[in-house]
């Protein structure tokens, strides 16, 4: 599998295409990861709150492919946003790595206002070469001019919700004017978007599912996706997207289906610790 990579505004290199484990049972995170690994699959996008970091480690450490040759990222969750060096170390010992590819700070939880203090502790943590970049999820662009003005170290990425019915066209512009890669979470949306008349047309003539029509429309957005998968059928499936292009016609009519129709939670009002 030949998957593209993106340059981030620090010089490191990202595969557009991976793995996301959000949900994934500890107990089956392990031998999902090792089978996509084993099918080219390189880029591992993993989080503290998702339980199952050791699981993850274990698999890339049982592969036998070179450390630098799988992109591992993890995430700082809400209640440590004040305490990020002790916490990544615990995601760390967990993976069984001295460091990670991308750490993210999950969450703005802007009702406990700490956002801003993690993120000047992250500068930290790059600078000791404990994560080698260092970005955000959920952030909207009055978080982003906040991090700007308080901080050193423009965001490499912003992980957020966006599938064709949730397009966020103004945000991943914002994001890209400040040279930030938009990494796309619930990058199939849910079956509105699956079985949306205008993806499944384009799906039919091309011979190709819905959701490899969803994830082509992201990765011609310059998007980063990492579906998550549970069945060697889906992480195949998933991943055959790099032969064929959509026109751009087929582009304009995936983008009409935007609606606003969020399916996570909005980033003003998620504070859970």
């Amino acid at each position: 599998m030949s998957v593209p990579t993106i340059t981030l505004n620090d010089g490191n290199r990202i595969p557009q295409f991976g793995l996301g484990v959000f949900l994934m049972p500890p107990e089956e995170t392990k031998e999902h990861v090792a089978f996509a690994l084993a099918n080219g699959y390189r880029h591992i996008d993993t989080a503290a709150i998702y339980r199952n970091e050791r699981e993850v480690g274990e698999a890339i450490a049982e592969s036998g492919i070179p450390r630098d040759e799988i992109f591992v990222t993890t995430k700082l969750w809400n209640n440590r946003q004040t305490d990020a060096p002790a916490a990544l170390a615990e995601s760390l010992e967990k993976l069984g790595l001295d460091q990670v590819d991308l750490y993210l700070i999950h969450w703005p939880a802007p009702q406990f206002d700490t956002y801003v203090e993690a993120w000047q502790s992250m500068e930290q943590l790059q600078a000791q070469g404990l994560t080698r970049s260092i970005g955000v999820s959920n952030f909207h662009q009055q978080h982003l001019e906040r991090l700007l003005d308080a901080g050193n170290i423009v965001p490499a990425v912003n992980q957020i919700e966006v599938h064709p019915s949730l397009a966020q066209f103004e945000l991943v512009d914002f994001n890209t004017s400040l040279g930030i890669v938009t990494e796309a979470w619930s990058p199939l949306g849910r079956r509105a978007d699956l079985d949306d008349s205008v993806i499944v047309g384009i799906a039919e003539r091309l011979g190709r599912t819905p959701a490899q029509v969803i994830l082509r429309w992201h990765i011609q957005r310059g998007i980063i996706v990492f579906p998550k998968a549970s069945s060697p059928e889906r992480l195949r499936e998933n991943a055959d997207i790099f032969d064929f292009e959509l026109s751009a016609d087929d582009m304009t009519a995936i983008d009409g289906v935007d609606s606003g129709n969020r399916v996570g939670s909005n980033p003003e009002t998620m504070n859970r610790r």
